[in-house]
């Protein structure tokens, strides 16, 4: 009984960001089988298409299966990183373009008296540091601010009682 439990556990990581699956070889049936249904499937550049895998707010991840025009797996890379989010510009960056670099967020919250909304993402940046991404958006769907912030109770590779804990 044990044996089952450790071979179910470890299978669920492995399905969680899709290690196992071998670009050039998996299909898009693949990926759906081990990863599940995407939460947001977008066109790539190439033809292609994206399928998104957000893992937050505890994951703090967010999976990009990139496929092919034939359907065959390109690869998986991990988006909510410090090099995606510096390809976010604002004044410059669209809405569009947001959500084809970093995927679907957490949330978006609707700020009326700023005339914007804000995509929410859960982000984690070096040195284990648990934060919110806030990426504001205008109504003509250009970012106009992007606010990366420590997440309120939560500091540094250890925090909860008395700073020691587990980071995440």
């Amino acid at each position: 009984m044990k044996k089952i439990l450790v071979v179910l556990l470890l299978s669920g990581c492995a399905s969680y960001s899709g290690s196992g699956l071998q670009p050039g070889k998996a299909t898009e049936a693949d990926v759906r089988k081990v990863m599940g249904a995407p939460a947001a499937v977008r066109k790539a550049p190439d033809g292609g298409q994206v399928l998104w895998y957000p893992r937050q707010p505890y994951g703090r991840q967010s999976f990009a299966a990139v496929l092919h025009p034939n359907g065959t797996l390109a690869g998986i890379e991990q988006r909510l990183t410090t090099d995606h989010i510096a390809k976010i510009r604002t004044n410059e960056t669209s809405a569009e373009q947001v959500l084809d670099v970093l995927g679907p967020p957490y949330r978006v919250l609707e700020l009326p008296r700023l005339e914007r909304k804000a995509f929410e993402y859960y982000v984690q940046t070096f040195p284990m540091v648990p934060q919110l991404l806030y990426v504001q958006v205008s109504p003509d769907n250009v970012v106009r601010e992007v606010l990366q912030v420590d997440e309120p109770g939560r500091s540094g590779l250890f925090f909860g009682f008395g700073g020691f804990g587990i980071g995440f």
